[in-house]
């Protein structure tokens, strides 16, 4: 039997073949078919030569991808993983051979796979080179540990003093999260676990996650790939196994002040022994699409590659040289190694193991299997290190910030029968500096104690849930102000609390003073004030009755977002913040982490809670935002404005923003779709995929992506399942190849 192709329902495919390789050569050729534009784009990302179709908005990431040697890495990974593992490296060959089969399949002339991009941007198809899905897999990750929060953590405690770090501390903007509980049979209808959640991304078109099945007789695996890798890393169900991860938060990668200087053999960089060494060195030549070429100089000390700035400085004049020192790049080992040992996972046992060869990203990881077995661990490569390395960038000519080893990864237990994993301080605890919020992790909690045994069909109520419990400092700040001018307030506290449900929510309002010390505003609340206006009192009334709920029909979800906006810009605008608001002259793709409007909106909760916030008047500003908003509320509800933003790699080709769907959520719900509050409602992160994996029945489990399993537009499962994500509901996920369809070679 060679490899063969079904579709089910929803056009996910699902691949049967008589041998791994056959297989992975099968899933290169049907992900090139599916996502052929995707993949091209994940390849010139990985070789730093988007700018060459994309134009100069895309050279920032080029130039951060050659200066950060992430191909050379990926060359380096493969190279090694041929000499310590060659079956892995063989079967990745066998993958990348049939993405090339498919690209040429789908750019052919007569092809049934045509792949409109190509034709609108005047490109063919390049070759994969069987390195090629390790740089892409490298190029989507090399910014989740949030290294450049370093610069961020440097830069506030520069302008606003060494406490503004944590006063800043959140879960900053670009940073991926996710959701994910594992509920053990003791609390199932069904006597065996389920694990359930969504990986929460920058939601892409087409989508970063891939629906899949693969087959042959050495295993038969469902989840969701990512294109251009082979195998299922994150998500899959072997049948009698399952596993599932959240970003660890972990911090795996370090950022060094280098000394550089010109000789006349090149450069040299000033290392922690008091001398000179010599620098590698060479220049490369960025193509970009209706501009002249742009010439990269590429230097790499004993730390790492120079991402940023130069033995010139950086591009203001600025004397600052960066160096990146990530695993990878120290150890030659991206991972591969754990792909198949997963796909032929049979027990919990199993995917422990194969998770020991785990590099990057750095994951919290639950599996359950059919015989009860469970793990809740962190798997991934986090060096040993002092702590200051984790904090901000740290001198490359001082001693004692060397690496020294590896951390042992955690592991950790059940809780009444459930564990949850949000982001938030846990397991990963010792190998991080800044995680969620708990909000989320807390959410979940609470909803799963609140109902005794759970199902698979129960698991979108959670997925879905809209409860903002972020809310609170702001709320708080309003229930302060005063209406009259005596001084005396009205505070209404919503206090959300767990009934039988988990759902159950009580109002209680309080009489209390303006100097009460029971708010969490009373340090720079006034004793008395100017009243507000009439419409001001009715808004701030209505926010205090709301019940928090982020839904995309609420039209006070609305008025709170716009006030939120409205706090932050005018935060972000008081002269005390001033000397944070401007940036360094670091790489604009880096730029993200050092915006102070987005700084703000993530740590709004740390401001408004905080004993003092440089002298600024918060119940002034507050007031002033609620004044705004009053005069000027929102037309619509939430939803008119939190739309859904996807990423697409041809900006042109983006829907008008009333076109794309209004959804439910924010960044601290459980149903994650974040927001950028003083910047825009739109959402450009949010569930990159949902699932519900059953171990009492496979086909029980389901699933769901933002868009469909087809990344060509105009095809019928383009954007098929986006109505299933919208509303919280799940596609079932079929294993039977008698339900399936056969797809004919073409």
């Amino acid at each position: 039997m060679s490899a063969e192709t079904y579709r089910d329902a929803w056009g996910i495919p699902h691949l049967r073949a008589d041998t791994p390789h056959e297989l992975a050569r099968a899933q290169g050729r049907v992900t090139a078919r599916d996502r052929a534009w995707q993949l091209e784009v994940e390849r010139h990302r990985a070789q730093g030569t988007s700018a060459s179709f994309l134009g100069p908005e895309a050279l920032s990431w080029d130039r951060l991808a050659r200066r950060a040697r992430l191909a050379d890495t990926a060359r380096r990974c493969f190279t090694a993983l041929e000499q310590k593992d060659p079956e892995t490296a063989a079967w990745v060959r066998a993958y990348a051979d049939g993405v090339n089969e498919g690209l040429t399949e789908t750019t052919h002339p007569t092809s049934t796979h045509p792949a409109p991009e190509f034709a609108r941007t005047g490109l063919t198809p390049g070759h994969w080179e069987p390195w090629t899905p390790l740089g892409v897999w490298l190029a989507t990750h090399i910014l989740f540990a949030g290294f450049p929060a370093k610069l961020w953590r440097e830069h506030i405690a520069a302008h606003l003093g060494p406490e503004a770090v944590a006063l800043f501390a959140a879960d900053g903007p670009g940073t991926a999260g996710s959701n994910g509980w594992l509920v053990s049979g003791e609390r199932t209808t069904t006597g065996h676990a389920l694990i359930a959640g969504d990986p929460h991304r920058f939601i892409e078109d087409p989508g970063v996650y891939q629906q899949i099945h693969l087959s042959c007789p050495e295993f038969d695996v469902v989840g969701l790939a990512v294109p251009g890798v082979p195998g299922v890393a994150h998500f899959g169900h072997t049948g009698t196994v399952a596993w599932a991860i959240t970003n660890a938060m972990a911090d795996y990668q370090d950022l060094y002040r280098e000394r550089l200087r010109r000789t006349g053999a090149g450069v040299e960089a000033l290392g922690p022994d008091g001398t000179w060494h010599r620098a590698a060195r060479h220049t490369e030549t960025i193509h970009v699409a209706g501009e002249d070429t742009v010439e990269v100089e590429i230097i790499e000390t004993d730390r790492g590659p120079v991402i940023a700035g130069g033995p010139e400085g950086l591009d203001d004049g600025t004397p600052a040289a960066l160096s990146l020192r990530y695993p990878p790049r120290v150890t030659a080992d991206l991972g591969f190694g754990a792909l198949l040992p997963l796909l032929r996972a049979r027990r919990v046992a199993d995917v422990d193991r194969a998770l020991d060869a785990w590099a990057e990203p750095v994951n919290v990881v639950q599996a359950a299997d059919t015989e009860g077995g469970l793990l809740h661990r962190v798997a991934g490569r986090v060096p040993v290190r002092p702590a200051a390395n984790g904090l901000r960038p740290v001198p490359a000519w001082e001693p004692g910030h060397e690496w020294t080893g590896w951390h042992t990864p955690p592991r950790a237990g059940l809780t009444e029968g459930v564990a949850v994993m949000a982001n938030q301080r846990g397991p990963s605890t010792p190998l991080g500096v800044e995680f969620a919020a708990p909000h989320r992790a807390e959410r979940i909690t609470a909803l799963l104690a609140g109902r005794e045994r759970w199902s698979a069909s129960d698991m979108p109520t959670i997925h879905t849930d809209t409860h903002l419990a972020s809310a609170t400092p702001l709320l708080h700040h309003l229930a302060t102000l005063t209406t009259e001018t005596t001084g005396t307030t009205e505070t209404t506290e919503t206090t959300p609390t767990t009934g039988t449900t988990g759902t159950t929510e009580t109002t209680e309002t309080t009489p209390t003073t303006a100097t009460s010390p029971t708010t969490a505003t009373s340090a720079t609340s006034p004793t008395t004030a100017t009243p507000l206006t009439p419409k001001a009192a009715a808004l701030r009334d209505r926010l205090l009755a709301w019940d928090r709920r982020m839904d995309a029909d609420s039209a006070d979800a609305a008025a709170y977002a716009a006030v939120r906006s409205a706090v932050v810009r005018r935060l972000a605008a008081h002269p005390a913040l001033a000397p944070a608001a401007v940036a360094p002259a670091y790489p604009e793709v880096l730029q993200p982490w050092l915006a102070l409007v987005p700084r703000v909106a993530y740590a709004l909760e740390h401001l408004l809670r905080a004993d003092d916030l440089y002298g600024i008047d918060r119940a002034a500003t507050v007031r002033a935002a609620l004044e705004e908003i009053a005069g000027r509320p929102p037309a619509g509800p939430w939803g008119d404005t939190h739309r859904l933003a996807p990423w697409r790699a041809l900006p042109d080709a983006d829907p008008a923003p009333g076109d794309e769907p209004g959804l439910s959520g924010d960044h601290d719900c459980v149903l994650c779709t974040s927001a950028v509050p003083g910047l825009t409602d739109r959402a450009a992160r949010g569930p990159a995929a949902r699932y519900v994996w059953d171990l009492a029945d496979r086909e029980n489990s389901r699933w769901v992506v933002p868009h469909g399993a087809s990344g060509v537009p105009g095809s019928p499962h383009h954007r098929d399942q986006q109505p299933l994500w919208l509303d919280g509901e799940l596609a079932p996920v079929v294993t039977d190849f008698d339900r399936l369809t056969k797809e004919s070679d073409d």
